[in-house]
């Protein structure tokens, strides 16, 4: 049994001193409490419109009544009764509850007004920015620091990315007959051995969701890389989506803002079949409504798209549902829903909850089985410090024969090389991406739509990754490899990142014209 547990410890230190072993570790040791606490707050955002009411029962909750206002009819009525009251969006909250206020958002002040939409008056008020969920949410995206912070959460996202498939390439057996020792716990064991077999199958089970959830918080955070990069995949200039996002009304001296019943009349007959979610009211005379619309059964095929109107003309400046590619409206639709488990209901919210809590316990449980090491390896250093100063005079050894490396072939036949190696591992991993989103949502019977959103959004994050390869060899040839510094592991790197980058481009393209019509 010791000899046995020994091989393990060697072969784990030989994995560990390997590249991948070495990205696992040190992204573990650098990012994974920040990472653990993103996973923690997340879970609780889960249900934070369900915690939101609980703990406000007294703001959310009203009376039904035999029928609600038009939304037309009661921003003029509260305008009329509340003439200091600024609107700067009107949120339908769950507008099919019969039961539930609206409210009013001063985006300057942070208010929050809930409005009765039976009778147009006020029902509560609050400082949005000051409640429970809005707190958690800024930990979760910022961690309340400013400006950087958001950075900061989106690049331990990618680092959790990293860590989840690294560390699934740590735990691959090298011998089947071991493959039932990798996926269980072997509760007889002392608790070292316990925790590291805790820490292996708990990332391994929740490696295919910890990795979805940190893929959609990565293209949240840097949604200004991500749409204008799927605005370009799908054959449309980047700088449309500004124009689009930045339209502007028209203007003039003499021009005056219609009314709202028009505005939602306009969007209505581009939209017939959807209900308006909520209403973003124009920032000043050049300013638009924005109109976020709903169609679908909520929430589990709910179906999240967007009107921009021009207040003096009711002209539609933008439709969502004309002018964003397919896989842009899979963004706006779906990736907040993925991110939170609310696609599917309640399946999924509860795996998303899981998933949210799996980098705590496995920081824990990696910290576990590094600090006894790092610990050993400084007192072995301290060992070596010590002999050094005693001046014990060695007797020398006869020096080793120099090792004859085998000669790298030329850069272009190692890039092809290396090419066909990354054809291989893309063939893999591309429908392990598929299974992944499919899984994600097989609880709640949707499948089609995670899976495909799973493969087209790591498209976008291969297609970054090759950017990064792409510069890094511009640079290994202009200015290493003429004076003899420069890498084969950066052709290599870069190699690899073209493989992925062709297979993935080639299965986008085909989804995009086929499976992404499901959004």
């Amino acid at each position: 049994m010791k000899s046995e547990n020994t091989s393990k410890k060697l072969s784990w230190a030989k994995h560990q001193k390997r590249w991948f072993g070495k990205w696992h570790l040190y992204l573990g040791i650098i990012a994974g409490a920040i990472v653990a606490f993103v996973g923690v707050t997340g879970s609780i955002l889960v249900f934070q419109d369900e915690i939101d009411r609980a703990l406000n029962p007294n703001l959310f909750e009203i009376i039904a009544q035999k029928q609600k206002m038009p939304i037309e009819d009661i921003v003029p009525l509260i305008k009329k009764n509340y003439p200091s009251l600024k609107i700067d969006y009107l949120m339908l909250n769950n507008f099919k509850n019969p039961n539930e206020a609206y409210s009013v958002m001063n985006l300057k002040s942070g208010e929050e007004t809930f409005i009765n939409p039976y009778t147009g008056k006020t029902s509560g008020k609050r400082i949005h920015t000051s409640s429970f969920v809005h707190v958690v949410t800024e930990l979760h995206r910022t961690l309340l620091i400013p400006v950087a912070g958001r950075y900061i959460c989106g690049l331990a996202s990618l680092c959790l990315l990293i860590l989840a498939i690294s560390g699934l390439r740590l735990w691959i057996p090298k011998k089947w007959k071991q493959l039932k020792s990798a996926l269980t716990v072997r509760f007889s064991g002392s608790f070292k051995r316990q925790n590291y077999d805790w820490h292996n199958s708990l990332g391994f089970y929740s490696s295919p969701i910890v990795a979805i959830l940190s893929l959609t918080g990565f293209s949240i955070t840097f949604s200004t890389l991500v749409i204008p990069l799927l605005f370009l995949l799908s054959g449309k200039s980047p700088q449309g989506v500004a124009q689009l996002l930045g339209a502007k009304s028209a203007w003039h001296a003499q021009a005056v803002s219609l009314p709202l019943k028009e505005i939602v009349a306009a969007a209505k007959q581009k939209m017939p079949n959807a209900d308006i979610g909520g209403i973003a009211f124009p920032a000043d005379k050049t300013g638009t409504y924005r109109l976020d619309v709903v169609s679908g059964n909520l929430p589990k095929v709910g179906k999240r798209e967007m009107l921009i109107v021009d207040q003096y003309t009711g002209k539609v400046l933008l439709n969502s549902r004309k002018d964003f590619p397919n896989v842009g409206n899979a963004y706006l639709s779906w990736l907040t829903p993925i991110h939170y488990g609310s696609f599917g209901g309640r399946p999924t919210q509860i795996i998303a909850i899981i998933a949210g809590l799996m980098p705590l316990a496995l920081f824990i449980t990696g910290f576990i089985i590094w600090w006894p090491r790092y610990k050993k390896q400084k007192k072995g250093k301290k060992r070596k410090t010590n002999e050094s100063a005693l001046e014990i005079p060695k007797v020398e050894k006869e020096p080793k024969q120099a090792k004859i490396e085998t000669p790298l072939p030329k850069l272009g036949r190692y890039f092809l090389i290396q090419f066909k190696s990354g054809l291989k591992y893309a063939i893999i991993i591309i429908p392990i991406s598929f299974i992944m989103g499919a899984l994600y949502g097989l609880p709640s019977g949707i499948i089609i739509q995670p899976a495909i959103f799973v493969v087209a959004f790591s498209c976008i994050m291969v297609c970054l990754n090759f950017i990064c390869a792409l510069l890094s060899e511009i640079f290994n040839i202009l200015f290493l490899l003429p004076f003899k510094k420069g890498s084969h592991r950066v052709t290599r790197y870069f190699a690899l990142s073209t493989a992925f980058f062709v297979c993935y481009l080639a299965v986008y393209i085909v989804l995009l014209n086929t499976g992404l019509e499901v959004f």
